[in-house]
């Protein structure tokens, strides 16, 4: 038994990039789509091929959106805009549009400030150590009183910007991403009409699962979300973190049986639901199931830069363990819940979300949640890479002694 044999293998595995392209194939694959459907039966296609896969289902709160048109009254140009998943409905909205910049809590004023505004602001590089999230922005609107958000895709020619609302069919305004072209029409002044024809209902996602017994109970839980948006085809996010786990899968299951932790392979829906598959999952799964949980180390846009990030959530030990099975990997260290990894750390499972150009604004990685995040933005030899690190650690963890 050998990291070094274990290494070679997934240098060599040819499923790797092919899987990576089929996973594209099924498009954007948003939870709860034909896309996602199809994507799932591939993935549990390709885990029956290495061992035993169940698919344990959690629900969430679906949503499903029939029309979203947003008319400029000035201009009676009909804008490009994309509804946040989850996002409220409304029918004929008329509001006027304040332009609040990047949209920062502190910058939006008092309570009822902005009624019968909408407000413009900007959407960030996501992966930052000073980002402010989309939906933090949302709730400062709401709070002062805005009637709807529109969130501004920066990069010229790319369109909107999707994403959640983190509604989860509770009370909220309507989200939309819109591209900076439209952001730049908007802000000339004049009306918006805004009407979103949409539905809350009960939804289910697959979680796909399986188990690889060590010499001992313990397990380390390799993840990956498998769900995207309708936009573009997923493919930074999270296309390469499940080609990834697959390919780390293949590799491991000869040799798992004589590491000290067992490996426990899970591939999760609905976590561009604000992380809603895997928080379900958790909440639904046996106290002794959970104890047996050593770490989780959470695969997720691991491709599009060349620098890869551990975003270890607070747990002290992470950041030397990690940097001891990968000495080029960065960290920070703060807990980050953009990621599956959250979940885990919430309830006490050392947790870690393995990503490429965290602090890079630069990378493809800025093309994420838009129809530009296609298998262009990367290449076989820079997931390849990114997965060869990725082995080192799990290997590290599989054969980590209490």
């Amino acid at each position: 038994m050998s990291l070094e044999q274990i290494l070679d293998g997934i240098t060599a595995d040819p499923l790797l990039w092919s899987d990576f392209n089929a996973l594209c194939d099924a498009g954007g694959r948003q939870a709860g789509s034909d896309s996602a459907a199809s994507a799932f039966t591939f993935a549990a296609i390709r885990m029956a091929a290495i061992g035993t896969v169940c698919n344990e289902p959690s629900s969430y709160a679906g949503w499903t959106c029939h029309e979203a048109r947003v008319v400029h009254e000035p201009s009676g140009r009909l804008i490009h805009a994309v509804p946040l998943l989850g996002t409220m409905a409304c029918e004929d909205l008329v509001l006027e549009t304040s332009d609040m910049g990047r949209g920062a809590p502190g910058q939006f004023g008092p309570a009822g400030g902005m009624a019968g505004l909408a407000a413009m602001v900007r959407h960030e590089y996501p992966f930052a150590t000073h980002t402010v999230h989309r939906r933090v922005k949302l709730a400062a609107a709401a709070q002062a009183g805005a009637g709807a958000v529109f969130v501004v895709q920066p990069e010229p020619g790319v369109g909107p910007v999707s994403g959640s609302s983190g509604r989860n069919g509770g009370a909220g305004i309507p989200g939309l991403g819109i591209g900076v072209e439209d952001a730049a029409l908007l802000a000339s002044g004049g009306r918006v009409r805004i009407t979103i024809a949409a539905e809350d209902h009960p939804a289910e996602t697959p979680n796909l699962v399986m188990e690889m017994p060590g010499r001992t109970s313990g397990m380390v839980v390799l993840s990956a979300h498998l769900d995207g948006h309708a936009l573009g085809e997923s493919a930074l996010d999270n296309a390469t973190g499940v080609a990834a786990a697959l390919c780390l899968a293949r590799a491991m299951a000869p040799h798992v049986a004589g590491c000290e932790n067992g490996l426990m392979l899970c591939l999760f829906g609905a976590e561009e639901w604000a992380l809603a598959g895997s928080r379900a999952w958790l909440a639904a799964q046996p106290a002794e199931r959970l104890a047996r949980m050593r770490m989780n180390l959470n695969l997720d846009s691991v491709a599009g830069h060349g620098q890869l990030t551990a975003l270890t959530s607070g747990f002290a030990e992470l950041p030397e363990f990690l940097r001891g099975a990968w000495p080029s990997l960065a960290v920070h260290e703060p807990l980050m819940p953009n990621s599956d990894h959250a979940n885990f750390a919430a309830i006490g499972v050392p947790a870690a979300r393995i990503i490429a150009g965290f602090n890079a604004p630069q990378s493809n990685l800025r093309f994420l949640l838009t129809a530009a995040d296609r298998r262009q933005l990367t290449s076989d030899g820079e997931l390849r890479a990114a997965t060869l690190a990725a082995a080192r650690m799990l290997w590290a963890a599989l054969t980590l002694s209490r």
